[in-house]
């Protein structure tokens, strides 16, 4: 192939540069530029003085004697520096047959571009025609990490035991017209740095922000925006749409700023990220970057050189190769030693075990190589410990180190609440950790994210109102999102102004999230549920950016005492060690360690048939004098239960009660009421903490 149109006068560079470190590296006499590409046969660097100018000022070629090393091509300009915007073009075969996507019309963004810059002209469109793109295309920016003030930033190094996850969208958190947040601001960066005092008052430590690596918004059908942001095309570079800030650098010392931020605050920063699939898509989608580099390196392809597709969205990228392994891995130390980052959730992370045939790895290289990385030592590593194609790794997931999403967590506390049958002895699993899930000698309180909701599927409010997903709005005839929602209505689909219902949905949702936060285990809360925000049934919002998806402030108001539970439960879990524990209780009295002792409605006597619809347990830690009994009914009528006999010189005090309207229902130790009977009605689908105090 051919560039289709003129290009500016070519120069040959004159110094040689060095292949490591990869990418733009800015030194005090200028840049140092690296790019891994197999097989080709030229590369030119492209340098614009206006980021979204149409043709680039200078085109360096670079000679292949002087300017290559093994698979290599590097190159260093004197006089450039941090904020200056490029690119380039590759010339090699063409011959997808074979793996080989090399197409010099194409601009391509460097993998470990630090910054991305050409919005306002680019097209995803443009970058899958064949012809010419420069005009369209997107540029990388040179960044020069060292060129920021921390002020000190220290990680505040939250232990799993005491940490409280919110997962958020950077964008929907602020955008909606009522946050309060100045319009230049809202959806970005420093949107959210205004909102970190409700994040504090709400009583979390940790936000995982949905994906912020650059991501292509035109990458979704029908003419929509991709608005989760799952479809990397720069790994290294925060997604300038949530900067406030529109020149070159202003995405990273924005982000950086958000990090600073929140750490002041003592929250910690997690990012989903998606090295599992990029915004390239299969053969019918763009050459943004990685195809028209080393399209068989960075991508699983099968026999035929088609894609294989283990993550739904046309393409998997090749983790445990070599090269895909190393950029991984730099980049997370990257956004750990330079961007100051907390943690990882990895997307779809059981992709990261497949081997170059997809085949699934007893020991993965690049899932061993993080869990083991100096630089990431103190991280949070979370996993989504399945895939698109079936492997489901919960429980088994590889590492001494990653957590990962409870899935069947979310699942059982679903049913059990609902009213299916045969729950109970799956709840008391889940309360204690999921023993039969993990591994008991290796557990720990990170182990298990425990999760009701997260952005994928039904918000807590949807989960009560809608036995249906109701996903039109996509514009998919509803086929997409998932069917299997464990969701109930109550009477009514959707919207009702019936008291009744109503008073049942809200009760529900408090026994949902009272059961997140009284179990064993990392709990993560999900945007808006905290206000009972509603998705309109939508269970699978990936390209609404409009108020379906964004968090609605008017909420604060309209449901404050919700609010106020919600705020009340974390700080009531967050004040009792029992719920702090970093290893698994023992099931049977025990003279240090902290127990649980089962119960039916009578006293050690659990009801675990089938028909079943309740359980309750004591909790008791003999070392922190702490006694807590806990009883569950998700039984359509009241039940009495027997209460345990409380420890000499203490009576039971009622701190949870959720059959109780939102400002009575949770109480703190020093604010509970005592309880001197001997048994308790337990009213039908509601929950019962005490603890014996003296």
């Amino acid at each position: 192939m051919t560039v289709s149109s003129r290009r500016p006068e070519s120069t040959v560079a004159v110094d040689p540069g060095q292949s490591y470190p990869l990418g733009a590296t800015v030194y005090p006499t200028g840049v140092n530029f690296s790019l891994y590409t197999k097989y080709a046969t030229g590369v030119e660097l492209l340098l614009f003085d206006d980021p979204e100018g149409a043709q680039p000022q200078r085109t360096v070629r670079l000679d292949p004697h002087l300017n290559r090393t093994s698979f290599y091509w590097h190159v260093f300009i004197p006089g450039i520096r941090s904020g200056q915007v490029y690119a380039y073009r590759v010339f090699g075969p063409y011959a997808p047959d074979r793996g080989l996507c090399f197409n010099p019309n194409k601009v391509l963004l460097d993998p470990y571009a630090r910054g991305v810059v050409g919005w306002q002209h680019y097209s995803r469109e443009a970058a899958i025609k064949p012809s010419n793109n420069c005009v369209q295309a997107l540029r990388s920016v040179v960044v020069d990490p060292s060129d920021y003030d921390w002020e000190g930033d220290r990680h505040p190094r939250t232990p799993y035991a005491r940490t409280v996850i919110y997962e958020l969208h950077v964008g929907g958190f602020t955008k909606h017209p009522n946050s309060g947040v100045a319009p230049e601001k809202r959806g970005t960066y420093a949107g959210l740095i205004e909102k970190i005092p409700y994040l504090q008052s709400l009583g979390v430590t940790a936000v995982e922000l949905l994906p912020v690596h650059q991501f292509d918004r035109q990458d979704a059908p029908l003419g929509r925006e991709n608005y989760w942001g799952y479809s990397t095309m720069a790994f290294f570079a925060p997604h300038a749409a949530y900067s406030s800030r529109h020149d070159p650098l202003g995405p990273v010392d924005e982000f950086r700023d958000l990090v600073k931020a929140l750490h002041q605050a003592g929250i910690e920063v997690i990012l989903d990220v998606v090295f599992n699939h990029t915004a390239e898509g299969n053969e019918d989608g763009p050459t943004l970057s990685f195809k028209g580099l080393a399209n068989s390196t960075y991508y699983l392809l099968d026999e035929q050189a088609g894609y294989r597709n283990y993550t739904g969205c046309g393409n998997t990228v090749k983790a445990n190769n070599s090269i895909v392994r190393s950029l991984i891995l730099d980049c997370l130390r990257y956004w750990v030693s330079e961007m100051h980052v907390d943690g990882f959730r990895f997307d779809l992370a059981s992709v990261l075990s497949r081997d170059a045939n997809g085949n699934p790895l007893s020991d993965p290289p690049l899932l061993w190589a993080i869990d083991s990385d100096p630089v990431l030592a103190g991280t949070k590593l979370i996993a989504e410990a399945w895939d698109a194609a079936g492997l489901y790794q919960v429980g088994t997931f590889i590492g001494d180190r990653f957590g990962t999403w409870n899935g069947p967590f979310r699942d059982d506390i679903r049913r059990f609440w609902r009213g299916d049958q045969g729950c109970t002895y799956a709840l008391s699993q889940r309360l204690l950790g999921s023993p039969d899930v993990y591994s008991t000698d290796q557990w720990y309180a990170g182990r298990t994210i425990n999760f009701i909701t997260c952005h994928d599927g039904f918000t807590l409010r949807d989960l009560v109102s809608y036995s249906q997903k109701h996903n039109f709005a996509n514009g998919e005839n509803n086929r997409d999102g998932t069917n299997d929602n464990y969701s109930w209505n109550y009477g009514i689909e959707g919207e009702t102004d019936d008291p009744t219902i109503l008073s049942l949905r809200e009760r529900q949702q408090r026994n949902l999230l009272a059961t997140l936060f009284l179990a064993q285990g990392t709990p993560m809360l999900t945007m808006g549920d905290e206000v009972k925000r509603s998705q309109q049934g939508n269970n699978n919002a990936y390209c609404q950016d409009n108020e379906i998806s964004w968090f609605d402030w008017s909420l604060c108001d309209r449901h404050a005492d919700f609010l106020v539970f919600s705020r009340r439960l974390i700080e009531l879990s967050q004040s009792l060690v029992m719920f702090q524990q970093n290893e698994l209780l023992q099931n049977e009295p025990h003279p240090r360690r902290p127990y649980a002792i089962w119960h039916g409605v009578k006293l050690k006597q659990p009801d675990w048939a089938l028909w079943s619809h309740s359980l309750a347990v004591s909790l008791c830690h003999p070392r922190q004098q702490e006694w807590l009994y806990l009883a569950f009914n998700a039984y359509w009528e009241d039940l009495r239960f027997q209460l345990p006999r409380p420890p000499r010189g203490r009576v039971w005090y009622r701190l949870l009660d959720t059959s109780l309207p939102n400002l009575e229902a949770c109480h703190l130790p020093d604010e509970a009421k005592p309880c001197l009977r001997r048994d308790y009605i337990v009213p039908a689908r509601s929950l019962l903490l005490l603890m014996a105090r003296a």
